[in-house]
């Protein structure tokens, strides 16, 4: 997806047949961010969660974006599809453009990539890989993230590994657990910030300290390889192209083959839902991009909702026990403020 100020260019790339090209002149760089602007507004703020007025402009997208290419993707089967944005698109929350009846996410599984040359495409099966999960709850400068210590748990019972919480998650453990056992994918949960300019302003939140962006390659998860890397509780800059590079980034800086992570700070109720959801259908999915799918899919259809002081999750029949501070009464999960920022960067596959 390229943006000039003239125009817009898509570029559909296949392993089958030759790129296929299209230009919409309508879409020229100030509309078309005009309209991801007022698009990440609607669907972020707190005052239109009850609202969908999101969906004019999320329709716009799609007539932009989608619309141009839709025949060529259903002619010749797609099912999964892996963006590399050009500059002002890649905080774009791609998932919940809306074509009038579905969200995009509805009818594809889909995710972010820096570059194809930059992408490890190579397949491999995650579903007996351990689990090394590790957050925080509390902070000195930041808000706390009361439903962290239930969302460890949640990953650690379902899946092999193993789990550390607040003073055992430091930049010394999270290494030497790693150095141990060859985790095949690692779940941070925690603050984190993507910020302008150099990737040494943006970082994960440790109990102790800070690890940078341009420190995660010291830590080398691709040696072994780590296959996901999940980020809960993190957030970008709204809007800021330079941010942007460091979240698209994300996956490559780490080593890791595949990052998920969110693009806004979504709520603590929000985000244990997806990821309690997310795990259990990794279990199963064919590829990581199936099970965000999936995962969000549930969301949409209030499969995954609050009721009762329990999260409802359609793999855990008893549901699961939320902390008392988050326990409001019942509600559903089915904005796209819930799930649409979670997106998965580097190989989908």
């Amino acid at each position: 997806v390229l943006v000039s100020p003239e125009k817009l260019d898509l570029v559909l790339v296949t392993s089958q047949s030759k790129p296929v090209h299209r230009s919409i002149p309508a879409a020229r760089r100030d509309a078309l961010l005009k309209v991801v602007a007022e698009f990440r507004t609607a669907v972020t703020d707190p005052s239109e969660r009850d609202t969908d007025n999101y969906k004019e402009s999320a329709q716009q997208l799609y007539q932009w974006l989608i619309k141009p290419l839709e025949a060529e993707l259903q002619a010749k089967g797609i099912d999964t599809i892996a963006f590399s944005m050009d500059s002002g698109l890649r905080s774009l929350p791609i998932a919940a453009v809306y074509d009038g009846q579905q969200f995009l996410v509805e009818k594809y599984s889909l995710g972010l990539i820096p570059s194809m040359n930059l992408t490890d495409t190579r397949y491999v099966d995650i579903k007996t890989a351990q689990v090394l999960a590790m957050g925080a709850s509390q902070f000195k400068e930041q808000n706390p993230l009361p439903a962290v210590p239930v969302e460890l748990s949640t990953i650690t019972k379902e899946w092999s590994g193993k789990g550390f919480l607040n003073e055992e998650f430091t930049l010394a453990n999270l290494k030497s657990q790693r150095a141990a056992t060859p985790f095949g994918i690692i779940h941070l949960a925690t603050h984190g910030e993507f910020r302008p300019g150099q990737p040494s302003n943006s970082y994960i939140q440790l109990w102790n300290s800070r690890l940078n962006l341009d420190q995660l390659r010291q830590l080398n998860w691709n040696n072994p390889p780590v296959e996901l890397l999940v980020l809960s509780a993190c957030r970008t800059a709204v809007g800021d192209e330079q941010a942007e590079l460091g979240f698209g980034g994300l996956a490559v800086a780490s080593g890791a083959k595949t990052a998920l992570a969110s693009l806004w700070y979504v709520s603590d109720e929000g985000t244990l839902a997806l990821m309690s959801e997310f795990y259990q259908q990794l279990k199963q999915a064919a590829i990581k991009a199936d099970a965000l799918q999936q995962a969000q899919f549930a969301m949409i259809q209030g499969k995954v909702r609050l009721e009762g002081g329990l999260l409802q999750v359609p793999g855990f029949p008893a549901g699961i026990t939320l902390p008392p501070e988050l326990v409001r009464g019942a509600k559903t999960l089915q904005h796209p403020f819930y799930w649409a920022g979670f997106t998965m960067i580097g190989s989908p596959w």
